[in-house]
């Protein structure tokens, strides 16, 4: 029986080529886009899902307030908040440290590595992350200050003669950078997965960072004042984590003492590990982020986009009843019941389901590349099957709804076209019936409400992204190259004499215009300076304000304009810093202070590390991130650093040339050290790329939603001339003209997507106006882009039916009714 169902409705299906084509391209570009996004979703929700006790395994995040406003929201903070809470709180069972290693050099032998990033952690870090060791024993690596573990691949690139077996390589020797004592290799580790959120080359043992009295890491042991750190917390299991919160400004009262070290009040909370890559707002972020908004209007997007394709179905099958009727008036009158008749129509929807999951597959194969391209990500099909949120549940998900899809798609075309009574059918009397007709009007509806609504996404998106690219940041970031800072020097008394005299050489390189020092390039985050205040005001409030150390030459290499007062000179500069008097404010720091002009806060001074700078220039304001985070007020100061990255202005022309002599120079100056470079503009531009992302997926979704719908509605128009085309001669026998036909056919389905306008609006309005929250600076959403993303929908609509019609209305009337 079921082999006859299926051969039956291989034969309808088939019968009509276009029905077939349009009916199974739309269901399977469907399913391809859905299958894309869940391949997406899963991957972005499974982060850090491989850690086995991820459940219980928490970070502590700090926000500071000073008089009653947030200045500091991080995960960053201080070094003897862990072991702190371990001894308070039973409920704590492990925890471990994290400091951060950025852009560093490895060296073994003769081999040198720069750009390598690693982390130095608590010999629990192993027994809290399941991070997976190649050689080393897990239990036993990092309890020494003098111990390392490299990732495979860096190991391979700093070994490269290993050959196969990387385990002999435990006990060999790896400098960091400066280090005076080599680091004895304890461990290889596999690399680290995409989805975990801490992303590393090497760990080092977190006590190396204050053995030898390291003056640079001196409070890392513990330390309640200076927060550099990061923590991680394991909860016994079955502990309930808002019982702790509870408990944490009574903690934070006996520890910390912000009010009396930085004038600030803190408050500790928890964060889940399951959400520190979808759920993170905090600045100085360690891991890897995304964005759980981004993730689910994705996904949300996918099954849109399916169910426009189902809608299609649905609509073509039960728009089909009047071709199908007699047929159902037949089998009835030879004896088939009701049940064999929805059994076989749904074998139809079925087989055509399962036809159009082969070509989805089909169109995976094919285009997976090309959309890991889009997305940034290496995904597979693996990643549908994958886990995310510590479990299936968005591949139940989707095979949930997938089932009721095809469930719904099938059974009401088929309950619709059993329901026929063969005596009114073999009559003739069904042609007139209105069944179904309101629900299609509906569905058809939803379908273009959905498009609009992409549509109108795509363009808002593409709107914010041009204002972010043409909105002035009060600095040039264009031809800016950034060297890395020479690492494996002493920072001695000669370093400042050294750098002036490395800049002043390149400044005499033909293509190069300019060079300086920073302690932050723009795009990075600043540090945070606390209690800063003026001496010349009784009870003066005291400010968070974030800090940066320039050369003096960096005002003019990023065109940042002066509003008052003079730039830094080279008196300003001195390697003791106890000696360093001077500082600029941006226009926002000066306000802060409470100066009325920047000429006014000229000549006058602040508190800084509790001893007063002179205000010797305000600048106007720039952007030191992205238009996501408003300008903030900035205390700059001159200070050189050997950890100060070193940006040149050089010309486009003969760029080539140009990096060779620069390195010739930089190899002269610093011998030894490792050469690596990247272009400002692209690095600044990184901070957009989940926006970028988030617009080509939203267009890649209009488009499709457009196609989809562009052939459901071709079918539908097909199929409607088609079952009126006695009427149509009847009309053009009694004087009807081909405009009077052509406005006869269309004006239901225009009417359906001036509805459809309507019902789209608002939502798109809704959903990107909160997206735009998002952005400190951002765009107003005009009228003009929903009429033309409502227009854009009718003139597909137009396109799409008007062939059809236009045919229609040009047919032979004598024709039409002899076939009638």
């Amino acid at each position: 029986m079921l082999r006859n169902y299926l051969f039956i409705a291989w034969r309808n299906s088939t019968r009509n080529k276009l029905y077939f084509l349009i009916n199974h391209a739309g269901l399977a570009i469907g399913m391809t886009a859905c299958i894309f996004m869940v391949e997406y979703a899963n991957f972005e929700l499974s982060y850090d899902t491989f850690n086995q006790q991820a459940g219980d395994l928490y970070r502590v995040v700090n926000d500071r307030y000073q008089d009653g406003k947030r200045v500091q929201h991080s995960p960053m903070t201080y070094s003897a908040v862990g072991q702190a809470m371990r001894h308070e709180f039973p409920e704590v069972i492990n925890h471990t440290r994290v400091a951060p290693l950025a852009s560093r050099i490895l060296i073994a032998d003769d081999q040198k590595m720069g750009k390598q990033n690693g982390m130095a952690v608590d010999p629990s870090f192993f027994g809290m992350f399941s991070y997976q060791l190649i050689a080393g024993n897990r239990d036993l690596v990092l309890r020494e200050p003098d111990e390392i573990i490299l990732s495979e691949s860096c190991a391979r690139k700093l070994f490269p003669d290993v050959g196969s077996n990387v385990a002999s390589l435990i006990g060999r020797l790896v400098n960091l950078e400066r280090s005076a004592v080599p680091y004895k290799l304890t461990g290889i580790c596999y690399d680290v997965p995409d989805n975990s959120h801490l992303q590393f080359d090497f760990l080092v043992a977190y006590s190396s960072l204050y053995r030898g009295g390291n003056r640079y890491w001196k409070s890392a042991d513990s330390s309640f004042t200076e927060s550099y750190f990061y923590h991680y917390i394991q909860l016994k299991p079955g502990s309930d984590p808002k019982r702790l919160e509870a408990q944490l400004p009574g903690f934070s009262q006996r520890y910390f003492r912000g009010n009396k070290v930085t004038g600030s009040t803190e408050k500790f909370s928890l964060q889940p590990l399951l959400k520190a890559h979808l759920y993170s707002d905090f600045g100085a972020e360690i891991g890897k982020t995304g964005n759980a908004t981004i993730v689910w209007g994705a996904l949300l997007s996918a099954l849109l986009i399916l169910s426009i394709a189902w809608i299609n179905y649905i609509n073509l099958a039960t728009a089909r009843a009047v071709e199908r009727a007699k047929e159902v008036g037949i089998r009835k009158s030879s004896g088939a019941t009701r049940t064999q008749l929805v059994f076989q129509f749904f074998s139809e929807s079925l087989l055509s389901n399962f036809l159009s999951m082969l070509l989805a597959a089909g169109l995976i194969y094919f285009v997976q590349a090309r959309f890991n391209e889009l997305v940034q990500r290496n995904l597979s099909i693996h990643y549908v099957f994958g886990e995310g949120l510590q479990s299936n549940s968005v591949t139940f998900g989707l095979l949930l709804i997938i089932l009721s899809g095809i469930c719904i798609a099938g059974f009401y075309p088929a309950l619709v076209l059993s329901s026929f009574k063969p005596v009114d059918v073999l009559k003739g009397k069904f042609s007139t019936s209105s069944r179904g007709v309101i629900l299609r009007k509906a569905l058809v509806s939803g379908q273009f409400a959905v498009t609009i609504a992409l549509v109108a996404g795509s363009i808002i998106i593409y709107q914010q992204m041009r204002y972010a690219a043409q909105k002035p940041l009060g600095l040039t970031l264009s031809q800016v190259l950034v060297i890395s800072p020479p690492q494996l020097l002493e920072n001695d008394s000669s370093f400042i004499t050294r750098s002036r005299s490395f800049k002043e050489e390149l400044k005499n390189l033909v293509h190069v215009k300019a060079a300086t020092n920073s302690g932050r390039i723009p795009g990075e985050d600043l540090h945070r300076m606390f209690d800063v205040h003026r001496p010349d005001k009784l009870s003066s409030p005291r400010f968070a304000v974030n800090n940066m150390s320039i050369g003096e030459d960096f005002l003019d290499l990023y065109d940042i304009k002066l509003l008052a007062g003079r730039n830094f000179r080279s008196t300003d500069y001195n390697e003791d810093l106890s000696k360093v008097r001077t500082t600029l404010l941006n226009e926002s720091a000066a306000k802060l202070f409470g100066f009325p002009t920047a000429s006014e806060a000229v000549g006058k001074s602040i508190i800084l590390y509790e001893r007063p700078y002179e205000i010797v220039g305000v600048t106007h304001d720039f952007h030191q991130k992205s238009i996501h985070h408003p300008v903030e007020p900035v205390v700059m100061m001159p200070n050189y650093s050997l950890y100060n990255p070193i940006s040149v202005k050089v010309e486009p022309n003969e760029l080539t040339t140009t990096l060779a002599a620069i390195r010739q120079v930089y190899d002269r100056f610093f011998p030894g050290n490792v050469f690596a470079y990247r272009f400002l503009d692209d690095q600044f531009n990184e901070q957009y790329n989940a926006d970028r992302v988030v617009g080509k997926v939203f267009a890649l979704f209009a488009g499709l939603a457009v196609l989809i719908a562009a052939l459901g509605l071709l079918g539908l128009s097909w199929l409607a001339t088609r079952q009126r085309t006695r009427e149509i001669g009847v009309r053009k026998v009694l004087g009807a003209s081909v405009q009077n036909i052509v406005l006869l056919l269309s004006g239901d389905f225009l009417g359906l997507i001036l509805i459809a306008f309507l019902v789209a609006v608002p939502v798109a309005w809704f959903v990107m106006q909160r997206w735009l929250t998002g952005f400190a600076y951002r765009i107003s959403i005009n009228a003009w882009v929903f009429v033309a993303a409502g227009g854009l929908a009718l003139l597909i609509a137009l396109i799409t039916i008007g062939y059809q019609t236009l045919k229609a209305a040009n047919a032979n009337p004598v024709k039409s009714l002899r076939s009638e």
